[in-house]
């Protein structure tokens, strides 16, 4: 397969590694002026991943819709941005792979809708999530993940031709599900820091056997299933997000309630915001999300927010 990446961040950058791995030949596009980009142009590797040069590396968008596969590796906010540029090009019978998590602030739309806004018909749109680092993967830890689609053969085409023994593909079976599982992640992810931060690293047990219950929740109000936020899309990414070096969220979370600052993406700030609203439209309960949000945006101390939790009426646990 001819597949494009567009996104030369850390994720996006591995996913074009592992894509070149499993045999198929790729382009990777990225934008001009970002540091990501350039380094990867012009040493051929980000430090973590390396890439030959017979590897395409373009800040040429048109070269990269050349290809029958395009997978969108970019933040979350900046979805619908990019969908209007592809937009103006005429595509027919390409299949887009979203790489990301998140929800749209604005519109609570999932990425998938997002983008379906921008293509045609004959387009195929198709998710891929779940746990694992490129600091790991490309070491050879091997892990599993799953890609969803609302079109059954899409689905079963990406999982055949992109599994191997670094990657176990799942078939997903519930998108709606897997894509807020996916972007809930990473608020949990923050929380987790946090907790980090507080120096109360215990009470991740609990946070993971509590969080996947109200993300559940949300999906079911969604129009999805509920149990997938026990499957690989939500807590099957917990190790990688609530105890992992590499998660930038849980990360952020901890220098946060540090008062420290950082500097890389970390989708959860966006996706708590995103939840609340979704929260408030759809009378939907979420009380750790709820304490996140009020600790990003309202400014509640850490602490407090904690204690709001701990304060809460007394109930049975399912």
């Amino acid at each position: 397969m001819n597949v494009s990446i567009i996104g030369t961040g850390r994720w996006g950058s591995f996913i074009a590694w592992y894509v070149n791995r499993v045999g198929h030949s790729i382009t990777i596009c990225g934008e001009e002026s970002a540091p990501d980009f350039i380094e990867l142009r012009d040493k051929r590797t980000n430090g973590t991943v390396t890439f030959s040069h017979d590897t395409l590396i373009t800040s040429d968008i048109d070269k990269a819709l050349l290809s029958d596969i395009i997978i969108i590796s970019v933040p979350s906010q900046a979805l619908r941005a990019l969908m209007e540029r592809i937009s103006k090009r005429s595509l027919e019978n390409k299949v887009f792979i979203l790489c990301m998590k998140g929800i749209e602030i604005s519109t609570g739309k999932r990425l998938t809708e997002i983008a379906r806004e921008f293509l045609a018909e004959s387009c195929k749109i198709a998710v891929w999530i779940g746990p694992g680092h490129p600091q790991e993967f490309v070491k050879g830890v091997p892990n599993c993940m799953v890609i969803d689609s609302d079109d059954q053969s899409t689905k079963e085409m990406l999982v055949d031709n992109l599994s191997s023994d670094l990657i176990r593909f799942y078939y997903g079976c519930d998108l709606i599900g897997n894509e807020i599982g996916a972007a809930a992640k990473n608020v949990i992810g923050i929380a987790a820091g946090m907790l980090d931060g507080l120096g109360i690293s215990s009470l991740k047990g609990a946070l993971m056997s509590r969080a996947p219950y109200e993300v559940a929740k949300l999906i079911d109000a969604m129009g999805g299933q509920g149990k997938s936020a026990y499957g690989l899309c939500h807590l099957g990414d917990y190790e990688a997000t609530v105890f992992s070096k590499f998660s930038h969220n849980r990360m952020f979370g901890e220098m946060y309630v540090k008062g420290e600052k950082y500097d890389k993406l970390a989708e959860g700030y966006y996706t708590a915001l995103a939840i609340e609203k979704l929260c408030t439209r759809l009378n939907v309960e979420m009380p750790i999300c709820h304490e996140i949000y009020s600790v990003l945006y309202e400014g509640k101390p850490p602490k407090d927010a904690i204690e709001a939790l701990f304060s809460r009426t007394l109930k049975y646990e399912f």
